[in-house]
């Protein structure tokens, strides 16, 4: 009886078990390593301190130190010390009706003379003024800058002088048999947003001529090909291409706007009563007239505050779609 021989035992005929990997430890930065990679990040800083500097300076110090003075019961006159009064300058003005209001005619007059009135009238003319000849562009760019680089004081002398009871306003409408009125005393908030409009489109204006240069001309001729009109290519293809742009201008647009202060102040001073009185009024009123400074920062920080929130909003909005 025969038995089949054995096959030698070579290295591959048995296979042990794979055991667990050896654990690996992590590699160790070289001293001299690491100094690189420190004196590489002072490389890069160096040149930015004096940036970093001037806004540690005149930046974060001055808002650390409003913060400060929000929680106190500062004033302007009558006191020789302030103290700590915690959250109370922001319950009083949570509760105070003057507070309310000016927060929602701050909303309405950011909303009416910014994302509606220079964001739709820049982009207006920016794409009348792309079809347009050159004397047209020329001659309306003029009239659109001037009113952007007038100071402000003077942009609302001429406003109010447009808008008074004996202004031009009413003149052609007298001229042409309509009736007019007292546009500062019965619509206010309505004549100071078109104020701010009239001054502040040009950079809209300006926002949009360049992105719309941007845009490919063969894009556009293709669109007009395939039989797109004029609003067709505008929703499908103009607004879409530019909307970083779009972002970006109604995030500066109304960071701008919530500020706005000399132009209301000298048509109307708030007035009549507080039917204009927005947020930059009211602090001013708080702080100047009746001498609260502690509760107008307060009033300040809420305000930063709720710029804060619209350029949260952009910024998604600017994110790129995945």
């Amino acid at each position: 009886m025969t038995t089949a021989p054995r096959q030698a035992a070579g290295p591959d005929a048995t296979k042990s078990a794979p055991g667990p990997a050896p654990r690996r430890s992590a590699p160790q930065r070289h001293p001299r390593t690491r100094n690189r990679h420190g004196n590489r990040i002072l490389t890069h800083l160096l040149p930015l301190s004096p940036a970093l500097t001037l806004l540690l300076l005149f930046l974060a110090v001055p808002i650390g130190y409003c913060a400060y003075i929000a929680f106190t019961d500062l004033q302007l006159t009558g006191q020789a010390h302030s103290s700590f009064v915690g959250f109370a300058n922001f319950r009083t003005a949570f509760k105070d009706s003057e507070f309310l209001n000016a927060v929602w005619l701050t909303l309405v007059f950011t909303v009416l003379s910014s994302l509606i009135g220079q964001n739709t009238l820049g982009l207006a003319l920016a794409t009348l003024m792309q079809r347009a000849s050159k004397p047209v562009r020329t001659l309306t760019g003029a009239i659109v800058i001037t009113a952007w680089v007038l100071p402000e004081v003077v942009a609302g002398f001429l406003l109010y002088a447009f808008f008074r009871r004996e202004g031009t306003l009413n003149a052609i409408l007298d001229w042409l048999h309509l009736p007019s009125q007292n546009w500062l005393f019965t619509l206010p908030i309505l004549a100071v947003s078109f104020a701010n409009v009239w001054r502040g489109t040009a950079f809209s204006m300006l926002v949009y001529s360049a992105a719309l240069n941007e845009i490919p001309k063969e894009i556009t001729e293709a669109a007009e090909v395939d039989g797109a009109g004029g609003w067709r290519r505008m929703w499908h293809i103009t607004l879409p291409m530019i909307r970083r742009s779009i972002g970006t201008n109604l995030m500066l647009n109304t960071l701008q706007t919530l500020s706005v202060f000399g132009l209301i102040w000298v048509m109307t001073r708030g007035g009549p009563g507080n039917k204009s009185q927005t947020l930059p009024l009211y602090m001013y009123e708080q702080a100047f007239q009746n001498s609260m400074i502690g509760y107008a920062t307060a009033v300040a920080l809420l305000l930063l505050l709720v710029g804060s929130v619209f350029s949260v909003i952009y910024m998604r909005l600017l994110r790129t779609e995945v």
